[in-house]
């Protein structure tokens, strides 16, 4: 049966600009990314959605083979709800490459209303015709949906919709063959996610669903990688997570990503993550000078996707 959320949840759904995707990766960790939900949601069907590209096919890879996702809806700025709840919805996703009609005018209508206006004319149709196109809706079917009343998610939820969250914790993973040290420049990386204003975790709880929760950066380690600090409990041991720090503005102009994947430990140290990559970019705060960035990274990657693997 469909969840069913209050009229509070309902708003918050189709308030916020931008929301932290968690999803699994083959190795058993989780990957954290940036995705605007432009208010796609259906409560009477129990969904919550966002946009992606058909250019990034290595998610939509992931997707495919493991559909276990989480949404976390985590920060307020530029949108339209002035709740100070942190939620955590998870699902399974479903990508809809192949959009009818009707579907592709609910999205170009919500990405106008929460995105802006798209330019017109004979270059910018050219220019960002990948970019539109490629972009198609993901469909999440809510399992679970958990909130807190403060941003930082502290503690245990107040609120537990569907399926009650696992009695214990995810037990550690094993450590990769590589070693768990960080493998990128930590005090580098580290400059570059202070200049963020949202740092997110995510990793697989008991149960294999993606869980996201927030998390700051304390200090650096060259040898250890980033001491974390988090309101939210996290379950003991080693395992594989992602991190994901992003800022941006209004109708997402301005934005700020870095991602990373990399090892987890919580002990008697506290909370340690080392970097294994890194990822990321930057938009000028213009919104010219992004959608010309935004059409030739649509372009460069539906190009990728369609070139086979030799």
């Amino acid at each position: 049966m469909a969840l069913v959320w209050d009229d509070e949840l309902d708003a918050l759904f189709a308030a916020d600009l931008t929301v932290a995707l968690g999803y699994r990766t083959p190795a058993g960790g989780v990957v954290v990314q940036a995705v605007a939900p432009i208010g796609l949601h259906d409560r009477e069907r129990g969904t919550l959605g966002f946009t992606t590209s058909l250019g990034f096919s290595k998610k939509l890879e992931r997707l495919a083979a493991d559909p276990r996702v989480a949404m976390a809806f985590h920060a307020r700025e530029h949108g339209r709800a002035s709740s100070t709840r942190y939620v955590l919805a998870q699902g399974t996703a479903r990508v809809i490459e192949q959009p009818s009609e009707q579907e592709r005018a609910l999205v170009r209508a919500n990405a106008t209303s929460y995105l802006g206006a798209p330019k017109q004319g004979p270059f910018w149709d050219y220019w960002m015709r990948e970019y539109y196109v490629s972009r198609v809706p993901v469909e999440v079917t809510a399992t679970r949906i958990c909130a807190w009343p403060t941003l930082d998610a502290a503690g245990a939820p107040e609120v537990v919709i569907g399926e009650p969250p696992a009695s214990e914790p995810a037990p550690p993973q094993r450590p990769p063959r590589n070693g768990t040290g960080p493998r990128v420049d930590v005090e580098r990386a580290a400059g570059r996610l202070r200049a963020t204003a949202h740092t997110l975790l995510g990793y697989a709880g008991s149960d294999g669903a993606p869980v996201v929760v927030p998390v700051a950066l304390v200090t650096e380690d060259a040898t250890a990688g980033f001491v974390l600090s988090t309101a939210s409990p996290l379950p003991t041991g080693g395992r594989r997570a992602g991190l994901l720090g992003h800022s941006y503005g209004a109708y997402l102009i301005g934005l700020n990503t870095r991602q990373h994947t990399g090892w987890l430990e919580v002990g008697d140290n506290g909370v340690v993550y080392a970097p294994h990559t890194e990822t990321g970019y930057r938009t000028p705060a213009n919104k010219t000078l992004q959608m010309l960035i935004s059409g030739a990274l649509a372009k460069q990657g539906v190009r990728a996707a369609r070139t086979p693997d030799r």
